[in-house]
């Protein structure tokens, strides 16, 4: 029988059989610029106004974006003398850009075809808003940029065509863009609209808090442009969440999309907007708008057509 002394140390033994390492330190927390890029690269933004540019360079396409954004809305706004002429040259024009742009861009009528362009690696192009001028007082014209794919109006006064316009646009699936619109205009539309109102160039500090509220309850969504100054743009971000609510917060474009929207999102997370309410922000809250609108015209089919 061995004796006991006869065992090696324990430090021996250790050594045989390699060292204990010491355990890793527990992973750093992610800072709120990397903790920005991981949201928007899982939900790029839902833009809700771009410009067509001015010169279309075919050696400078597709234009400039920035890399966070999955989807646009693309401004059929002409001059009030170009009417309805003017929007459909401007149409056409972002339909031939689009389709100079196979692989980077894709038209999308919907908001279904909107997420496939994206699982696609492609940006969703939404044509719209329709500048209200361009209606010439006419349903018809109406369903008629329907038919062609818009899916966005700018309605900037309120009269008797424009109550009846708000109903068909309910009906066909047409969003309401109140972009521009004076206070009393976007209270009696919100009193007719049965489908949540965008506004696509929300201006926050013009808006008072009543009319703040009233865009809450209707589920509208104020989509805010983001300028060079990350805290300014939260400013006017935090009172939209604040009278209209978190599901009311939506983006309309960058000044400089070179910069993205990174610095805006860290900024949030500094003031403690949680993760949801950036995801809304992004493009949950403007897709969730435009489903509803849907979803109501599809429950209206069956109506008949305003005269």
């Amino acid at each position: 029988m061995a004796d006991l002394d006869d065992h090696p140390p324990f430090s021996a033994a250790s050594g045989a059989v390699g060292a204990l390492e010491p355990p890793e330190p527990p992973p750093q927390p992610l800072d709120e610029t990397a903790r920005a890029r991981a949201i928007l690269a899982a939900q790029p933004v839902l833009e809700g106004h771009t410009e067509l540019p001015a010169l279309l360079d075919p050696e400078d396409l597709p234009p400039a974006r920035a890399a966070e954004a999955g989807a646009q809305f693309w401004s059929l706004h002409v001059d009030s003398d170009d009417g309805a002429i003017g929007t459909l040259r401007r149409l056409d024009t972002i339909r031939a850009l689009v389709a100079a742009c196979p692989d980077d861009l894709r038209l999308a009528h919907s908001t279904s075809e909107m997420a496939h362009a994206r699982n696609c690696g492609r940006v969703a192009a939404l044509l719209g808003p329709v500048g209200w001028t361009a209606l010439g007082g006419s349903a018809a014209t109406l369903r008629a940029y329907h038919a062609l794919g818009v899916r966005a109006v700018n309605l900037t006064r309120f009269d008797r065509f424009a109550r009846e316009a708000v109903r068909e646009m309910n009906r066909i699936g047409l969003a309401v863009d109140l972009s521009g619109a004076d206070q009393d205009t976007v209270r009696k539309v919100l009193a007719v609209t049965r489908a949540p109102a965008l506004v696509t160039r929300c201006a926050p500090d013009a808006l008072p808090d009543d009319v703040l509220r009233l865009l809450g309850e209707n589920g509208a969504v104020c989509m805010v442009p983001v300028g060079d100054d990350a805290a300014a743009t939260a400013d006017l971000l935090d009172r939209v969440r604040d009278g209209a609510g978190p599901a009311s917060t939506g983006l309309s474009r960058l000044t400089a999309p070179a910069t993205g929207y990174v610095p805006l999102f860290a900024e949030l997370l500094r003031r403690g907007w949680p993760a949801r309410d950036l995801v809304g922000l992004a493009h949950g809250n403007a897709t969730r708008a435009l489903r509803e609108s849907e979803f109501l015209s599809r429950t209206n089919r069956i109506r008949p057509v305003a005269a």
